[in-house]
């Protein structure tokens, strides 16, 4: 007979906790999983899951954890990445960032077309597919946490577990790719660095990722520490949510059906671009601890409570996935993003970094740039355009391609 162990809100949170320590702490002692930018609460909670697993597997114990505090803790993690949409720091950021945008953006509808063509041709439900898209590639293991469950809602059974296996071979796959990509670029078209500096590029933490400290300012950000300013922080991120359930539920009412992020997550869109209208302050740092905070939590509980056993019953179409979008991010870099970028010596850099942007995170994009650059020459534009893109306007694109392909396909 199989016991069930039950908890309850603080006590769900007090094992969500205890998990991202131990994670943290795996991650500092295990070489490759610092290597390759595993996130500590996918660790801790993956852990959890074998645990799990074990149990169910026996059939001696089984976990009921208290889910509600997740669907509210995506609700504050997607309303933090609709205040990082600055169309105005866009529009500031220049060509090279707009045209990487949309280099991204098309990468994204490509890695959901694929996926789901092949999923279809596999015999396995399409969303399966698009959890080994951009869900896991573009978007890594946060957005694979946020929309699995609701790809399971759609009928994609497994979709969660799937998610979080292709994000982490997307991680390693973008680093190992990345590398020889932009050799072949350099050695194929006789590039060369740029002779000017660039060299001790400086960068910062801004937003969600490192953007170069040469990154154009848009609405001055509100001084840091201040508990004014965390209040301040708390008020936006409030009035979002609650402005943003009411328009998905006026919205349902008249026959338009959106997931319930999708409203926060844009009236936040709109409350930063209002302000940055009227030149206000923003607490972006604010914004940031707000962001990463919910997402640790909500990652840890998705995988304490994900399903490994459903993961067998499309190990197989999804190792195939995988391959295939690793094929395409490589023809992807090579023939697009290196010839939209501009064919130069920046633009192979960019298409080394997109290897790691594309298949894993910014962070992967970062390492792959640094060890190409370290080897060949600095190139300054590289580290500015990649993660800008990455940390204030990707995972806002990626949310509604991935939300139009799920109401087509579900």
């Amino acid at each position: 007979m199989t016991t069930t162990i039950t908890l309850d809100i603080a006590q769900t949170i007090g094992v969500a906790a205890v998990l991202l320590v131990v994670g943290e702490a795996l991650k500092r002692r295990v070489g490759v999983l610092s290597r390759y930018f595993i996130p500590g609460p996918i660790i801790g909670g993956l852990l959890f899951s074998l645990v799990a697993l074990v149990g169910h597997e026996t059939g001696w114990f089984a976990f009921q954890f208290f889910d509600s505090i997740r669907a509210f803790l995506l609700l504050v993690f997607f309303t933090t990445i609709g205040f990082s949409a600055s169309f105005e720091l866009l529009k500031k950021g220049g060509v090279g960032v707009a045209l990487f945008l949309g280099a991204a953006v098309g990468l994204v509808v490509l890695q959901n077309l694929l996926g789901a063509g092949l999923a279809t041709a596999l015999g396995v439900h399409p969303l399966i597919g698009v959890a080994a898209g951009s869900v896991s590639l573009t978007g890594g293991h946060g957005t694979s946490a946020a929309f699995g469950p609701l790809l399971e809602q759609a009928g994609a059974v497994g979709a969660l577990p799937a998610a979080i296996a292709a994000a982490t071979f997307g991680l390693v796959a973008g680093c190992v790719i990345g590398g020889p990509l932009g050799s072949l670029l350099l050695r194929q078209n006789g590039l060369q660095p740029p002779v000017a500096g660039g060299a001790s590029l400086q960068t910062k933490a801004v937003g969600t990722g490192i953007l170069p400290a040469e990154m154009p300012a848009t609405a001055p950000e509100a001084r840091a520490g201040s508990s004014h300013t965390g209040m301040y922080a708390g008020i936006l991120i409030a009035v979002s949510i609650g402005a943003g359930t009411v328009l998905v539920n006026a919205l349902k009412d008249i026959g338009i059906t959106l997931p319930a992020y999708l409203g926060p997550m844009l009236v936040a869109a709109l409350v930063r671009n209002v302000i940055d209208w009227r030149n206000g302050e923003l607490p972006l740092r604010q914004f940031e601890v707000v962001g990463n905070v919910s997402l640790a939590f909500f990652l840890a509980m998705a995988l304490m409570s994900m399903k490994l056993w459903e993961l067998a019953e499309v190990a197989g179409p999804l190792l195939a996935v995988l391959l295939a979008q690793t094929g395409l991010m490589f023809a992807f870099a090579y023939f697009i993003t290196f010839r939209v970028m501009g064919r130069d010596y920046d633009a192979a850099v960019i298409a080394a970094g997109h290897c790691g942007f594309g298949m894993g995170a910014t962070p992967n994009a970062m390492a792959n740039m640094q060890a190409f650059t370290a080897a060949n020459g600095p190139s300054v534009k590289a580290f500015f355009v990649i993660p800008l893109v990455g940390s204030l306007f990707i995972d806002f694109f990626n949310a509604m391609a991935i939300t139009g392909f799920l109401n087509y396909l579900k």
